[in-house]
């Protein structure tokens, strides 16, 4: 291993205080409510978003200081932020009232054919179809739908905070997984599937109905242990209700969320077909929802400081990966996934020269399977937080309590990997 520089030392002593600011961000809400003066900076720093952001900032202007701007310039020319482009994009365009109702026709279909009672089959169904359709229209689309349709559906009513825990874990497990299907959807294994040679073909024999098997399974369970209060929602009135659009305006943004997706390695391209969207969105108004643009910042704000100090950990993580077989790589990938993005991790692998096919499959499958441990364990998972996050007590997300919730899905996950 070359030498380690001291900005990388530095910079894995700041990763390692943003995750532990991950976990204290429930108590800078509280210190938000007690100290009226410094509030905003309080609850500023209580959100999970905003964590990572803060900390590459720290890192940035430490190596602006210590080095000179250049330095901190050029570091951060080297970055890719491809990806929280990307999901900004995504989120905002998936958002949209139009991509909403189109998903919500799909499952209102389903759900005529599944003979239980509507609130449990719309449930299950948003927790096991939605997830599968990561693999098609992308994780950060599913996740926003599913976040969005839970939010306004469940969420929104007089729940128990252990149904909403549960509920938001499956989410996250199911849609890490959900996005094995194809070769293009899942940021993990869209880090590896070219270099390795992995099309269609190998990720639905080898990952595909394992993973679609886990969902189900995950959802199933779900259903069963709340049908009790989803039974007794059904004598509510459902005030879900999506905004009829014309089926051309829905037509058009299915086609730019695709296009999008197709063109989600070229940031010129998707975002010039994204400001063409927010044009028409202007345009034809009454079709429209409020544009999520803020959530849409704060996530990709999220993963961009993810990026910044995700840079400087190559030097710890690598050697750990290279040295491990291929059982010991699953379970420590499926680890090491809940404290470092997933699609970092398996970058990473990549470049660790003769791995067998073993090691491989062992490395991505764990980091798929780690990825609803903690909220920056996948790319998608903060659009979850941001969305859902109002909907619990103190209007924030325990993410010692996720991460308990998450254990029982991830391990179902696990097994199915494991030993089928």
């Amino acid at each position: 291993m070359s030498q380690v520089s001291w900005i990388e030392y530095i910079g894995a002593v700041l990763f390692l205080l943003a995750l532990i600011h991950t976990f204290s961000t429930k108590y800078f809400v509280r210190l938000s409510h007690q100290d009226s003066r410094h509030a905003g900076l309080w609850l500023m720093l209580g959100e999970v978003e905003v964590v990572f952001g803060f900390w590459a900032f720290i890192l940035l202007a430490f190596m602006a200081v210590v080095g000179g701007y250049e330095s901190a310039v050029e570091y951060l020319d080297t970055r890719n932020f491809t990806e929280p482009l990307f999901v900004f994009v995504i989120l905002v365009i998936a958002g949209t009232r139009p991509i909403l109702q189109a998903a919500q026709l799909l499952i209102d279909t389903l759900e005529r054919i599944i003979p239980l009672p509507g609130t449990i089959t719309y449930y299950f169904l948003t927790l096991s179809i939605v997830p599968l359709l990561g693999s098609f229209i992308t994780e950060p689309a599913a996740m926003t739908l599913a976040a969005i349709i839970l939010r306004d559906r469940y969420f929104s009513k007089k729940i128990p905070e252990t149904m909403k825990y549960l509920t938001i874990a499956i989410l996250l497990v199911n849609v890490s997984i959900g996005g094995v299907l194809t070769s293009y959807a899942a940021p993990p294994v869209l880090m590896v599937a070219a270099k390795w040679g992995w099309g269609l073909d190998f990720m639905l024999s080898m990952f595909g109905w394992k993973a679609a098997l886990a969902i189900f399974v995950n959802a199933l369970v779900s259903s069963w242990i709340f049908r009790k209060v989803l039974l007794s929602m059904d004598d509510l009135k459902d005030d879900y209700e999506i905004g009829r659009v014309p089926p051309l305006v829905m037509l058009i943004h299915l086609s730019t969320l695709v296009l999008v997706v197709i063109f989600s390695h070229h940031p010129v391209v998707f975002m010039g077909l994204f400001l063409f969207f927010l044009g028409f969105t202007e345009a034809y108004h009454r079709y429209q929802s409020p544009l999520m643009l803020r959530e849409g910042l704060l996530v990709a704000f999220f993963l961009a400081g993810l990026v910044v100090l995700g840079g400087m950990q190559k030097w710890w993580l690598e050697p750990i990966l290279s040295s491990l077989n291929s059982a010991m790589l699953f379970t420590g990938a499926t680890m090491l996934t809940a404290i470092t993005d997933n699609a970092a991790l398996t970058y990473l692998g990549s470049l660790v020269e003769d791995l067998s096919d073993a090691s491989k499959y062992a490395l991505v499958a764990g980091a798929v399977t780690g990825g609803g441990l903690t909220v920056i364990a996948n790319a998608p998972n903060p659009v979850s937080f941001s969305l859902l996050k109002n909907t619990f007590e103190h209007q924030s997300i325990n993410p010692l309590m996720l991460f308990v919730y998450a254990l029982p899905p991830t391990v179902v996950a696990a097994c199915c990997f494991v030993f089928l």
